[in-house]
């Protein structure tokens, strides 16, 4: 009877050991919480986290790349244009992306549409077509400025 107790408590112990061992690849990150509180960043590699009081939120670090799909915009010179991008961007700070921000993809993709949108709006139909590289500057350094507290 008692080696079946202490059998059954050392199967336990393993299996909830092993069930703390974490492995994350080159471009991923853990955010480590503990009882709800944030405690690190960790990975790559393998690393062990307590079970029942950590939880992992995992993060893709990779650069990525998002079609905005074609947007209607009026120039300075009340012209009606059809606008599309490519957004690429990639996450610096884990932390930041996981805490500050609700949906850290969406946050960006939204900023991202928005700021086309307001930028080529500030322009004549001529500058849009002439100037793209300084537009495409202008909506970057925005862009930039607004996901920085993020983790961008």
């Amino acid at each position: 009877m008692m080696e079946t107790i202490i059998g059954t408590a050392l199967v336990i112990s393993i299996l909830l050991g092993l069930s703390g061992l974490k492995i994350d690849r080159e471009y991923q990150r853990g955010v480590i919480f503990r009882l709800g509180r944030m405690k690190s960043v960790r990975g790559p590699g393998m690393y062990w986290i307590i079970p029942v009081l950590d939880q992992k939120k995992q993060v893709d670090i990779r650069t990525k790349t998002v079609d905005i799909q074609p947007q209607e915009t009026i120039t300075a010179d009340s012209v009606t244009i059809k606008v599309n991008a490519v957004l690429y961007y990639r996450l610096i700070d884990p932390n930041k992306a996981i805490n500050k921000v609700e949906n850290y993809e969406i946050a960006v993709y939204q900023t991202a549409l928005t700021t086309l949108r307001n930028v080529v709006g500030q322009n004549i139909l001529d500058d849009v077509l002439q100037n793209r590289d300084k537009i495409n500057n202008t909506i970057q350094e925005i862009v930039d400025e607004v996901t920085g507290p993020w983790g961008w």
